[in-house]
């Protein structure tokens, strides 16, 4: 790349983001109204400045906005003065000093690869391989009634999104057989991702698929809890519908399990949930092991979005595209990154690093 002193971190700098949404994002275990996210600023000696965000989801793993500003502001002195060039190491160290904020890692990694690419005058889809430059996401049916399920099913078909990924789980079966039921009714040509968030046991994830019917299953995303591999091993055997890990998998050594274990299919890899190295990392433990490829996220906007579309599309492989969350929110607080159409993603555009620049508010 460049000397040492060039891509030399001179300032870390982390502040609160909070991006309203026009719904709450309901999920089994919980619901967020409020994006409540941290931007994340580094700047290099040469005055490169690289943009990265902090998306924690208390529902999903507890984690809170106060907590990953706490964890970057901690580990900020070991950051100041190492070079971005070996951003390996700068993993390494956040690894070490916030260890229990992964979305904290997240947001620090990908502002120091946002300022060592626009130093080079790279893209991070060119960084990470290049393979691809566009991408389909399919779009979230949060938890909610059937008469939401079947207005947001509808609204999505008119949209031209032709996979919808159905939250379930945290209600009576029944209330999700008679959501799924709407709908089918209302988009009946659309293929369906179910994620339950590890909320099921393995026979209520299996009820469910019956009263469906599994070809109308192109995925079942975290059926059951995190730690329960024998579960997910039972959900995949007894519905032959394909199953996602996506809060068993973690780290590469998770991918590792699930193998041994023949519990998944499909690895979601989401950058937010472990850091953009050990998002790498999945990756190739997951190809290693043929296992299929999802890319996803927390409530993220296209700031760390386009990253995740990046490391996708740039990996090339991802059959499963989960990149919806910025179509939640009511006002955008970035300009530039991906360009989106409906449910068509196109990164072609971004000349430098991700392309994304925070709006001054």
């Amino acid at each position: 790349m460049s000397s040492v002193a060039e891509t030399s971190i001179v300032e870390v700098r982390a502040e609160p983001w909070n991006i309203a949404l026009t719904e709450p994002f309901g999920i089994a275990t919980g619901a967020q109204a409020v994006a409540a996210n941290v931007l994340v600023t580094v700047r290099l000696s040469d005055r490169t400045v690289g943009y990265g965000e902090a998306a924690p989801f208390p529902a999903v793993n507890g984690e809170t906005q106060e907590q990953a500003l706490a964890a970057i502001r901690a580990v900020t002195p070991a950051l100041v003065g190492t070079d971005a060039a070996r951003w390996r190491r700068v993993a390494a160290q956040l690894r070490e000093g916030a260890e229990a904020s992964p979305s904290a890692r997240a947001g620090v990694e990908m502002a120091v690869l946002d300022a060592l690419t626009r130093h080079a005058g790279m893209s991070l889809l060119s960084f990470f391989g290049g393979a691809e430059d566009t991408l389909e996401t399919d779009i979230t049916v949060v938890t909610g009634s059937p008469e939401h399920a079947r207005d947001a099913a509808r609204r999505a078909t008119q949209d031209g999104f032709r996979t919808l990924k159905v939250k379930v789980g945290g209600a009576p079966l029944a209330h999700d057989v008679e959501r799924l039921r709407a709908i089918v009714e209302a988009a009946p040509d659309t293929r369906l991702v179910l994620d339950a968030n590890g909320s099921l046991t393995a026979d209520e994830a299996v009820e469910l698929v019956s009263h469906i019917g599994a070809e109308r299953v192109a995925l079942f995303e975290q059926p059951t809890p995190a730690k329960d591999l024998e579960g997910l091993r039972s959900v995949r055997r007894r519905t032959r519908v394909l199953v996602a890990a996506d809060e068993s998998a973690r780290s590469a050594a998770d991918v590792a399990e699930l193998a041994t274990h023949r519990a998944a299919d499909v690895v979601n890899v989401k950058i937010t949930k472990c850091g953009i190295t050990e998002a790498m990392d999945i990756v190739a433990a997951a190809r290693g092991y043929r296992l299929g490829l999802m890319i996803g996220g927390m409530v993220e906007t296209p700031l760390a979005m386009t990253v995740s579309a990046c490391l996708a599309a740039g990996s090339g492989g991802f059959d499963f595209v989960d990149l919806d969350t910025p179509l939640f929110m009511k006002d955008l607080p970035t300009q530039g990154g991906w360009e989106q159409t409906g449910p068509r993603i196109r990164l072609s555009s971004i000349l430098a690093g991700h392309g994304v620049t925070p709006l001054e508010r």
